[in-house]
């Protein structure tokens, strides 16, 4: 199986603070990796770095076996990354079909805006209205599909169901089970443990800035990942 990204002993500070400690993980062509852990654990921090927004004092990452350059946007999203970040930070200013085109890139693929309505017909229909007019579900879409627009290898979801309903969770599981079907590698942040280790084929737990334990979504015990996830096994 080819792996699509590797992460090799990375470090960050935010100032004095150690955000990530010689961090290693993996992830295989069209596979799904859940990330999970406490508040606090990293995770975010490790989802901006990937996207360029940040940069690390040591280590490498490797996306398609091709070294990635840190600390610049331009090059994640040239590589294949991109985010569905954290409370969506729409553009309030700018129209849903405006936001969705601001994820536009250069790299082809089958996500042009014309798929991007097939998977959210809601969205075609409200394309002229300000994110505000929407529900949060329908603003979470809109989030996937600006993040979609540039044809990804590998799609982040940072905290994908955050102020989500039970049932709109169960739909936006769906619409990535879609993206995972078209080829994209997926790494989802989620609280909802469960729900997001059951959708994934591989794990990885953190605890203050490392990965305390990873393995195979089918073999990992929820017990083992209590227990990394609290910091139990280091």
């Amino acid at each position: 199986m080819t792996t699509c990204l590797e992460v090799r002993n990375v470090s960050m500070r935010y100032d004095q603070l150690l955000a990530l400690s010689d961090l290693s993980l993996t992830l295989n062509e069209g596979q799904t990796l859940a990330l999970v852990g406490a508040n606090g654990a990293g995770k975010s921090t490790l989802m901006r770095l990937l996207c360029g927004l940040l940069t690390a004092e040591k280590g490498e990452i490797d996306v398609c076996q091709k070294p990635l350059a840190l600390g610049r946007p331009r090059a994640s999203a040239s590589a294949g990354l991109a985010l569905v970040p954290e409370g969506r930070l729409l553009f309030e200013s700018l129209s849903i079909e405006e936001n969705l085109q601001i994820g536009r890139s250069q790299r082809g693929g089958v996500w042009d805006l014309a798929a991007i309505y097939t998977l959210f017909p809601i969205l075609k229909e409200k394309r002229k209205l300000p994110p505000s007019a929407l529900s949060g579900g329908q603003q979470q879409m809109v989030a996937i599909g600006r993040a979609l627009a540039s044809n990804p290898r590998i799609l982040l979801c940072d905290e994908i169901s955050l102020g989500l309903s039970p049932l709109v969770t169960q739909e936006v599981y769906g619409v990535l089970k879609h993206i995972r079907e078209q080829g994209t590698s997926l790494i989802i942040v989620d609280q909802d443990v469960s729900r997001v280790t059951a959708f994934a084929d591989q794990v990885a737990c953190m605890f203050k800035g490392r990965v305390t334990l990873a393995g195979s979504a089918r073999t990992v015990t929820l017990k083992q990942i209590k227990d990394s996830y609290f910091g139990l096994t280091t």
